[in-house]
């Protein structure tokens, strides 16, 4: 069926004809432009997976290579995205001031998070063993950050051998350090700054994903 112009009919039109009808109102017709206010579908809005603390201890256990499960603890400790945490350099470690220096993280912008004592010990360890020179974690032979997809290979089969089933990659141990630390009762913006959100309301998500606080609220069966 002909679509007619809105100008010239007074019909409302469902928005997939506006296009066409804005098109031959200006190309075909030769009349002003038209704006249309269309409203877009909404985007669907998906949880964060979390590990469970047992789940968490249960991945490092698994990992058997002690460079990839530094790195793993490293992520769970601080936060860091994946890219974050595979260009990392030896120079980002602040010891003196216990923080770790992250650059160029999303939107171009550095942060800081905690280097804590036990992660520095952990990092101690792996530093005598495999030595790198400019990354934090280097790729063998080489004084290049340690690819991305070797860290998911290996990330998905400490997984697998850990047995557990909750899909989800290593930003999975992110979302669990944001998770585990709101549980514990970390002001939500000291999260936001760790993540590096710009909009707190990124960080509100893992409001909805707090076990702990969910699990305590009284359900009307009780009343029965």
């Amino acid at each position: 069926m002909p679509h007619r112009c809105a100008s010239t009919t007074g019909i409302r039109l469902w928005w997939p004809c506006r296009r066409h009808c804005a098109f031959s109102c200006e190309k075909v017709l030769q009349r002003d432009k038209e704006f249309y206010d269309i409203a877009y579908p909404r985007q669907a809005q998906k949880l964060p997976t979390v590990y469970s603390v047992a789940e968490v201890k249960a991945i490092f256990k698994a990992t058997t290579s002690l460079k990839y499960r530094t790195l793993f603890q490293l992520v769970y400790a601080t936060g860091l995205r994946l890219s974050e945490v595979a260009h990392l350099k030896l120079t980002d470690l602040d010891r003196s001031r216990k923080l770790i220096t992250v650059r160029g993280g999303k939107g171009k912008k550095d942060r800081v998070v905690m280097l804590t004592d036990k992660l520095e010990v952990t990092i101690n360890e792996y530093l005598v063993r495999y030595t790198p020179q400019t990354y934090v974690f280097e790729e063998a032979g080489r004084h290049e950050p340690v690819a991305v997809r070797t860290i998911q290979f290996v990330y998905s089969q400490s997984v697998q051998a850990a047995g557990i089933q909750k899909r989800g990659g290593i930003h999975t141990l992110r979302h669990s350090f944001a998770t585990h630390l709101l549980e514990s009762g970390t002001d939500i913006r000291y999260i936001q700054a760790l993540l590096g959100h710009e909009s707190i309301l990124t960080t509100m998500r893992y409001t909805h994903v707090t076990a702990d606080k969910i699990s305590t609220i009284k359900s009307p069966l009780d009343d029965l």
